[in-house]
């Protein structure tokens, strides 16, 4: 038995690889995608102060942070018992629409197309954002300025560009101004120009690869997506379950997802296996995301992004392959930026009823330990890579007791690993394995824009990292679990 590593897989967020077994007969006996890193923000939550918790949980992630910011806003809305007015709802909706804006079109065109553009078995030294910025500058530059246009958003309704920290219980500290909304829309509409150019030179790439798009990682498996009356919704609304073949199988808002969705630990990972509960594992296998999205809404409701749309339906029906998640996303960047057009025309995004205050006052610590009362708030939304849930338990003074955070990428967890193992032995024969090849299972990975600092975190409290202290000679000394 030979063991082929990939490591590390290239063009994610944070650290992974893959693995592949080769027998004697130079077949593969199995392969895995791993997952090396860990980070504890369900522990760093437990003792804080709820209310801090939407200023703490963006920090998980440098790409994620407005949508961790908006999920815990809304999980503490509901420990608070408050709903934010109109106005909030409709800056918050407009915070996330920045992060779609900067993170799809970071992805498409600087993380994704390398492999379309200079091709999977082109030059590594090539095929990058280098390769990009020289093949083709103008794309790069038209890349670069939307992905501004995101972050101009999110700095301006969310305070800073990274990390915002306007969201708070019950609505938003701060509002936006007149001139600022003329800027925003501005760019938002510049924004819907830069894309359509975007999607004229994308659109080729897909007919040029449609045989890799067959072949690499397709798995058919269940879709969960938030939905608005069955139009698209990244802010709000219920998540609904499809089967492979687009039939709706359950419906649940934030506060019942525990009695549909249960993880799962493999030895081979340290992020979890997240499927859903009634099925069980692996038949329970779902995913989540841009591809998922466009499974399970039945329309876009925006002029443009609803006409690709329509052409990605009409090619395409009930997608399962995972190369055409970047179609998606590309769908999903017009909507972005026309939706944000549609909240920046309306003048009630600059109104000033911005908050819902909290009445009564909270339990100090000690009455809370004595009481005994617990509070709970699960806030559920669609970030860029998925359905994101965070689930608080606090005491009575509103200290957070547990956490659990259901991330997009562990949803998709198992699909990659599928789909790495069964393409794998679909094209590997024989020991020897081009870096073309190889790139083409990291390919399947890349697809799902995995997050992996998002979506690793302590198991049962407790990292399963351990360090092995040897002497000299090579004797075992000490094991010491971190």
């Amino acid at each position: 038995m030979k063991n082929i590593e990939i490591s590390p897989v290239s063009r994610i967020e944070g650290h992974a690889k893959i693995t592949v077994q080769v027998d004697d007969a130079g077949n593969v006996a199995d392969a895995h995608f791993h997952v090396m890193e860990i980070r504890g923000f369900e522990k760093f939550l437990e003792g804080a102060a709820v209310e801090e918790a939407p200023r703490i949980t963006p920090r998980i992630c440098g790409i994620c942070q407005t949508a961790h910011h908006l999920a815990s806003a809304k999980a503490t809305d509901m420990v608070f018992g408050l709903e934010p007015p109109e106005t909030a709802k409709k800056l918050r909706e407009l915070m996330l629409l920045g992060q779609y804006i900067h993170s799809h079109s970071l992805h498409f065109y600087f993380l994704a197309a390398p492999d379309l553009v200079m091709g999977p078995e082109s030059d590594p030294a090539m095929r990058n954002v280098i390769g990009i910025l020289k093949s083709n500058p103008d794309l790069a530059m038209m890349a670069i300025k939307t992905r501004k246009i995101g972050q101009m958003i999110t700095s301006v309704v969310g305070g800073k560009p990274i990390s915002p920290v306007t969201a708070i219980a019950g609505g938003q500290s701060k509002g936006i101004t007149s001139d600022e909304q003329a800027n925003l829309l501005s760019q938002a509409k510049e924004a819907i120009g830069l894309i359509e150019q975007g999607v004229q030179v994308a659109k080729p790439l897909f007919e040029q690869y449609a045989e890799a798009i067959e072949i690499l990682g397709p798995i058919e498996s269940h879709f969960g997506a938030l939905h608005n009356n069955g139009a698209i919704e990244f802010y709000d609304g219920p998540a609904k379950i499809i089967d492979k073949d687009g039939n709706g199988v359950y419906e649940f808002g934030a506060a019942d997802y525990l009695d549909y969705i249960e993880e799962k630990v493999q030895p081979w990972s340290y992020m979890k296996f997240p499927y859903l509960k009634q099925i069980g594992f692996p038949d329970g296998n779902y995913r989540v995301g841009a591809l998922a999205r466009l499974n399970v809404v039945d329309t876009v409701p925006t002029e443009k992004a609803s006409a690709l749309f329509g052409e990605y339906k009409d090619k395409f029906g009930l997608a399962h392959n995972p190369l055409l998640y970047h179609y998606a996303r590309l769908i999903e960047l017009m909507y972005s930026a026309e939706r944000a057009v549609q909240l920046l025309e309306d003048d009630g995004i600059t109104g000033t009823d911005l908050r819902q205050n909290l009445s009564g006052e909270l339990m100090t610590k000690d009455e809370a330990k004595e009481s005994g009362e617990t509070k709970r708030g699960v806030g559920m939304i669609e970030a860029t890579r998925g359905i994101l849930i965070h689930d608080y338990e606090t005491d009575g003074a509103g200290f957070i007791n547990r956490a659990n955070l259901i991330v997009s990428t562990g949803q998709n967890n198992l699909s990659m690993d599928i789909g790495v193992r069964e393409t794998a032995k679909q094209l590997i024969h024989g020991e020897e394995v081009s870096e073309g090849l190889k790139n083409q299972l990291e390919m399947i990975v890349r697809a799902y824009d995995p997050c992996l600092s998002c979506a690793t975190h302590a198991i049962d409290g407790s990292s399963p990292l351990q360090v092995d202290i040897y002497d000299s000679e090579g004797q075992l000394l000490k094991k010491h679990l971190l």
